[in-house]
């Protein structure tokens, strides 16, 4: 069975946010693999602790730290600051994470959970495309 959701994510600001509730509640209760991918270029997604919210302040941080704004190396700006930034931040965390399901549940570790990465400076609605292959 292949299973096929498009879900739009409310706004989230420039962050680390965990979306694992949003993820959960459209799985359907089958055995196999999920795909979620992000249908943009300046955010990201990534499994990661899901229950210590520092570690996401610390993830912005870091992120901010190795692509710093206030470049001058970037081109790319026609969006403001974060435009440049944004894109290479998405490429180095990626557009994609995948887990196995066992019965509609996921079969990841304790302290895991998908986060949406927010990497602009103004709030977006953010779409994402979850499929779910299996038996």
């Amino acid at each position: 069975m292949v299973f096929q959701k498009r879900l739009q994510l409310p706004s989230h600001s420039r962050g680390f946010h965990l979306i694992t509730s949003h993820i959960l509640n459209e799985l359907p209760e089958l055995s196999g693999v999920v795909h979620v991918f992000i249908q943009h270029t300046s955010a990201s997604l990534s499994i990661n602790e899901n229950a210590d919210p520092t570690v996401r302040m610390d993830f912005e941080t870091f992120f901010n730290h190795l692509v710093p704004e206030d470049s001058n190396l970037f081109l790319h700006t026609d969006e403001g600051p974060d435009d440049m930034t944004s894109h290479i931040k998405s490429s180095l965390l990626g557009s994609s994470v995948s887990f196995p399901i066992k019965k509609g549940i996921p079969q990841w570790g304790m302290w895991q959970g998908i986060y949406l990465c927010e990497h602009r400076n103004t709030e977006r609605k953010r779409d994402i495309v979850i499929t779910a292959i299996g038996e």
